[in-house]
């Protein structure tokens, strides 16, 4: 067998998206840039700060005037640029059960604006999922709800506001992730029956204009019993192409997760899914070298070389990310000329995610007696269950921190699953049976120890006011139960914000 040529290894190259390390981009990347490599996808590991990720994105460009730079930037739960100090929006689920579509297109258009403004081309967001299955452990928050035609009409809403500003949206997990019980960075989820209701808001998506829409890795047998859709033809192809009539770039999402490059490895994966009708391979959350992105790039060119990609298939693919680049940077160029970023006069007074946050919160009380709102300083206990990959570990999040700067005084303590012991809650209980007790919970109903430590912490303190800042599959636990419908920080300062009558 032939090794690729110069020719080929470039056009390879122009499909891929990879990660790298540091907040400068490294010697391999900038060459890499400069060959023709289709851009980068930026993570939490790469982000200081506005200004920093302005010159790193300034430095990428140099190279590469058409490079596509992504970033997962869904606002609340999932924020790269926001990620050490939490989200000043809150995420889609908040802006569900408020269903203000314009408030949806005015945030996201806010969003759009400091992306454009850091020089980020395409933003992995929103996700389109249909949240069906409560116990999903990776859509959950992430999705504007479980009604299809909601979720569709604030994807639509989304699009508009983030396009916008010139940075590309896409729409995210296609076909659907919302009816699944298993995360896909781990193994493969399995997605059974009618899906008609989960394909509704990319309906609705590809009507609006998204110019991008990433690929999940899910098994769909009604389409394909043998093909995560990353990997399927059927899926991409016929389903999203030919029925759905998208004519944008497809993405996959990142490529070395377990459901697709298991079985396949990274650069077999990832040449089935240019072969099945993806665009770009996003790869790098987990893998981020030199060695991962020339593996990728080395194994589509073999696969054109070997029969098992048509030549015309990649070039094709390369056509839809150029294009992309050029339409992100022609907008911006044009922007730049009207002296800014897509000001259509529409203000909104005060922090459009702080005021989104507070409309979202939705408080049930329990009791006549006068709980709320506290003047005296609580005593707050935060149950902090293992989130999925997609959220950085190191966001911050809760309810204690917002309220120890209304309430001086206030006491914080998080718990795992393993610190939720009784004797540890005994001590708890012990501490505030002078004060007020706040317990903040995290998609309780998944976790059967956080339900089993609120009910110990209730069984002795009727009185506490609970907090749920994931789903909230009850609405009967406290004697005020308070559900911000996320985790960002300004969901945490609505809540604070509710619990001492400052709101």
């Amino acid at each position: 067998m032939p090794k690729p040529g110069r020719d080929l290894l470039r056009l390879a190259d122009s499909v891929v998206l990879p990660g790298f390390v540091g907040t400068t981009p490294p010697d391999w990347l900038r060459h890499r840039l400069s060959e023709g490599l289709a851009g980068v996808v930026l993570f939490s590991r790469n982000i200081a700060g506005p200004a920093q990720v302005a010159e790193l994105t300034a430095a990428l460009h140099a190279d590469n005037p058409a490079a596509l730079v992504g970033v997962d930037e869904e606002s609340g739960e999932v924020t790269r640029l926001e990620v050490a100090k939490g989200s000043s929006r809150p995420g889609n689920y908040s802006l569900g059960v408020v269903d203000d579509v314009a408030l949806t297109e005015e945030l996201a258009r806010d969003l759009g604006r400091d992306l454009a403004a850091a020089g980020i081309t395409i933003d992995f967001a929103p996700s389109a999922d249909v949240n069906s299955n409560p116990g999903n452990p990776v859509i959950g928050l992430r999705a504007f709800g479980a009604d299809p035609a909601l979720v569709a009409r604030h994807t639509r809403a989304f699009v508009r506001g983030l396009q916008a500003t010139g940075v590309a949206a896409c729409a995210k997990h296609f076909p659907g992730h919302g009816d699944t019980a298993v995360d896909s960075h781990h193994s493969v989820p399995v997605v059974a029956g009618d899906i008609e209701e989960h394909l509704l808001p990319f309906r609705a998506a590809v009507e609006e204009g998204v110019r991008a829409i990433m690929t999940g890795h899910l098994l769909v047998p009604r389409y394909d019993d043998l093909r995560p859709a990353t990997l399927s033809p059927h899926v991409l192809t016929a389903l999203l192409r030919e029925e759905l009539g998208f004519d944008g770039m497809i993405i996959t999402d990142g490529i070395e997760m377990a459901a697709v490059s298991g079985a396949h490895g990274v650069g077999g994966a990832s040449a089935m899914a240019i072969a099945a009708g993806a665009d770009a391979i996003c790869v790098g959350g987990e893998r981020s070298d030199e060695v991962t992105a020339v593996e990728v790039r080395d194994a589509i060119a073999h696969a054109v070389l070997e029969g098992r990609l048509p030549e015309e298939r990649l070039a094709d693919a390369a056509r839809r990310v150029t294009g992309l680049g050029a339409w992100s940077a022609a907008t911006r160029a044009a922007q730049n000329g009207q002296g800014g970023a897509n000001d259509d006069g529409h203000a909104v007074e005060g922090e459009i995610g702080l005021i989104a946050a507070r409309r979202a919160v939705r408080v049930t009380r329990r009791t006549s007696a006068p709980i709320l709102p506290l003047t005296v300083a609580p005593q707050v206990v935060e149950f902090a269950p293992e989130m999925n990959l997609a959220i950085d570990k190191g966001t911050p999040w809760g309810v204690g921190e917002p309220l120890s700067k209304l309430l001086p005084g206030t006491t914080v303590n998080r718990l795992t699953a393993e610190e939720s012991r009784a004797a540890v809650l005994e001590n708890l209980l012990r501490s505030a049976a002078d004060r007020p007790l706040v317990i903040v919970a995290r998609d309780a109903h998944r976790y059967p120890w956080q339900s089993e430590a609120i009910s110990h912490l209730l069984s002795a303190r009727a009185d506490a006011v609970v907090v749920e800042m994931g789903l909230p599959e009850r609405s009967d636990l406290g004697a005020v139960h308070i559900a911000t419908y996320g985790s960002a920080r300004v969901c945490g300062q609505a809540a604070a914000e509710v619990i001492t009558g400052s709101l």
